[in-house]
């Protein structure tokens, strides 16, 4: 595995397992970020199953957006994400960022997450 692959699963090993210990319960907002898109899924560790997910790839946001790689298409996802998870009863999670900074489009989609009435 090359050196630079290496740092990144070291860094968001390391995030996940702040995240394990102050989750108290709470299922997890997981956010994955491409070259090209954006997915976000709610994640219940205890059963291991996704509550809610959403992605720039799904076809209603796919048609609405430009791109799935700016800011823009990150917000809608946290809305949709937030949405989604709110009908499946989802209102506190934790925010997982995984390797990447919360900067730019993970905060973009942070933001409309809480906006869109998720709480973490």
């Amino acid at each position: 595995m090359p050196a630079s692959k290496q740092a990144l699963v070291k860094r968001a090993g390391r995030v996940r397992r702040q995240i394990k210990k102050v989750a108290n319960g709470r299922p997890r907002l997981s956010v994955f970020r491409s070259s090209k898109n954006i997915y976000a899924q709610v994640i219940d560790d205890s059963a291991g199953r996704t509550l809610a997910a959403a992605s720039t790839l799904d076809a209603d946001l796919k048609k609405a957006l430009k791109t799935g790689a700016d800011s823009d298409a990150a917000a809608a996802v946290g809305k949709l994400v937030a949405e989604r998870a709110t009908k499946a009863g989802v209102t506190e999670v934790i925010f997982d960022r995984g390797a990447y900074l919360y900067h730019g489009r993970v905060k973009a989609l942070a933001d409309a997450a809480r906006e869109g009435g998720l709480s973490f």
